[in-house]
């Protein structure tokens, strides 16, 4: 599994677009994003003139900081999206949102992809009443997600279920809050991706 060990706010600062990467703290007044929403360093606040490379490749950075991936595992994706039908970058972004730790993240069962890499990785889940211990699995329709009984009463997860500061549940995901079971009904469109990303600089980066 990927790890990032770099400082975590000083990410989002350096992308200029909060990321979420630290679950709760985003949404209070500590967010290191809402005070300092400049780059880090001491030349952060400095304007920057990127070349149209340094663009694109601001670009990948921040999609693979936001989803929490290697740059092997976001190549891989890329390779798997540019393979299927239908626009690549489009297709990059709904693998993306497929991926479970994603998914747990959009359901509220975990406060950011990192804690739900973590959730998975450590038996929490079944998947289709199996044991699902692999952050990267890409859902598919009809998928049932449910934690294991042992685990509903996790502090983590009642915290982080009943915090009123969630994200919007996704159309294509049924939840049972009561049962903590969800059903993939459908994959989402790139319409669903609210997050500011333009996936053709992508493509323009790894085409060269």
């Amino acid at each position: 599994m990927a790890r990032n060990t770099q400082a975590l706010c000083r990410i989002c600062r350096r992308e200029n677009l909060k990321l979420f990467l630290k679950g709760t703290r985003c949404f209070s007044d500590k967010c290191s994003f809402d005070r300092r929403s400049y780059a880090p360093g001491q030349h952060g606040q400095k304007r920057v003139k990127y070349s149209d490379y340094g663009i694109q490749l601001r670009e990948k950075q921040k999609v693979k900081r936001i989803y929490s991936l290697s740059e092997k595992q976001f190549r891989l994706l890329f390779e798997k999206a540019d393979r299927m039908k239908g626009i690549t970058g489009e297709n990059l972004l709904i693998l993306l949102e497929r991926r479970i730790d994603n998914v747990l993240f959009r359901l509220g069962i975990a406060s950011s992809r990192n804690q739900a890499r973590q959730l998975v990785s450590h038996n929490h889940f079944l998947l289709n009443g199996r044991n699902i211990n692999i952050p990267s699995y890409i859902v598919r329709i009809n998928d049932i997600i449910e934690i294991k009984e042992k685990s509903k009463n996790m502090k983590h997860i009642i915290e982080t279920l009943n915090t009123e500061m969630r994200h919007i549940l996704p159309h294509w995901i049924e939840f049972n809050k009561e049962e903590k079971k969800a059903i993939i009904k459908s994959y989402p469109i790139r319409d669903d991706i609210t997050i500011p990303i333009q996936e053709q600089l992508i493509i323009e980066l790894y085409s060269k």
